[in-house]
């Protein structure tokens, strides 16, 4: 008798946690679409994500970018039955059936002027004709492609909706040449930077190689060396960015090749946190300010001098410092250097104090300590967490 009401109050209880799960869950459910917010909230939203979505797969441009998926959610936000995406050389990419590739490229070849055009059963017959809408993508005022969207019996909402999708891909056609630009402009930069180092730092390096000769050839032949690997480094041609290691070792021969001028007046200190070997920083970002340090604060000084170079863990950055005790400069010369006013002079200081600001933002330039006769402390500072092409660039190297 008791076994037998203890296994009904058992089942009694299974019954009523399963009734209480089963509300919860429905409650759950009924609740959903008001979580999600209002009907045209929701609309609002898709279209947002699909806009975005779509705009990561033409930064690249209409050639260079993924027109397949862009043309994807493209249709999705003009909810027609099928979309084409041309360039300038013909029909790139077709969300749809791929028979209405060769539509979609009389529609191109059809289209005329720089406003939509409505195409009135371009595709099919009867039932199954499908009305097609074009618009120009325009670049810089000319037409650089057109999108093309089918649907049955397309009304005027279409049109002008097609309308506003092909200015949205042109706004992001120019995005990419302003990406484009702005590469093309760090890459000539670089290129800027190598040759303003180049020209001076040669000539003494040789005119030091040339010096032991024949007093010590296998010092010159070492130069040599330390020349070639130096110089090889400066002038590679692929990336943009580089570790604290790497970009040091150029500097030690660097500095290798000035000792050979300076001799006993040249002294180096080096204090880096061994953690902070593999961060990545811009290419050719210390060796300029360690150039600058020897050819501006030393080179003047008869007695030489001493070249300090720190890199210090700093919480979310590295901190980067290069001292020398020379002959200091004024420090509104520093402040024009900077800013650009000061013609060829420490030219290095404002390349990368320009390089810096264009990669990590304006906080992130170069901070210059000076005061004639008290040498010159210079600081940078690199976030740990690099920009994605920082990461592509060390793999590509």
């Amino acid at each position: 008798m008791a076994e037998s009401l203890t296994s009904g109050l058992a089942i009694a209880v299974a019954v009523a946690l399963l009734a209480v799960a089963g509300y919860l869950l429905a409650r759950r459910f009924a609740r959903g679409p008001r979580e999600l917010g209002t009907e045209a909230e929701r609309t609002r939203f898709t279209t947002l994500h699909l806009a975005t979505r779509a705009a990561e797969h033409l930064r690249a441009g209409l050639e260079g970018g993924d027109t397949v998926r862009a043309a994807r959610d493209l249709r999705a936000m003009l909810d027609c039955d099928a979309l084409a995406l041309s360039g300038a050389d013909g029909v790139l990419a077709v969300d749809g059936p791929a028979a209405l590739r060769e539509v979609a490229e009389g529609v191109v070849r059809a289209h005329s002027g720089l406003r939509p055009q409505l195409h009135r059963a371009a595709a099919g017959q009867g039932r199954e004709a499908l009305d097609a809408v074009s618009a120009p993508i325009l670049r810089s005022g000319i037409r650089a492609g057109t999108l093309v969207a089918f649907a049955r019996g397309a009304r005027p909402g279409l049109v002008r909706a097609t309308g506003e999708a092909a200015r949205w891909v042109s706004t992001q056609l120019e995005l990419a040449e302003l990406d484009a630009s702005r590469a093309a402009l760090a890459e000539a930069e670089v290129k800027a930077l190598r040759a303003q180092i180049s020209p001076h730092f040669i000539y003494n390096a040789l005119t030091a190689i040339a010096s032991f000769i024949h007093t010590d050839p296998a010092k010159a032949r070492e130069l040599v060396v330390e020349f070639a690997d130096f110089t090889r480094y400066s002038f590679r041609r692929h990336g943009d960015f580089t570790t604290v290691a790497e970009e040091l070792r150029s500097v030690d021969g660097y500095l290798r090749l000035e000792r050979a001028r300076f001799g006993d007046r040249l002294e180096v200190t080096l204090q880096i946190a061994p953690e902070l070997l593999a961060t990545i920083i811009p290419f050719l970002s210390v060796q300029p300010l360690v150039e600058n340090a020897v050819r501006h604060g030393l080179e003047s000084a008869e007695r030489g001098g001493r070249v300090t170079i720190t890199a210090t863990d700093a919480g979310s950055c590295a901190l980067i410092t290069v001292e020398d005790d020379g002959v200091g400069i004024d420090p509104e010369l520093a402040r024009a250097v900077l800013a650009g006013r000061a013609g060829g002079e420490h030219v290095g200081l404002r390349n990368v104090d320009t390089r810096l600001r264009q990669v990590y933002g304006d906080d992130f330039g170069l901070v210059v300590e000076t005061n004639v006769g008290a040498g010159t402390l210079v600081t940078m500072r690199v976030p740990k967490s690099q920009p994605l092409r920082a990461g592509e660039e060390r793999l590509a190297g």
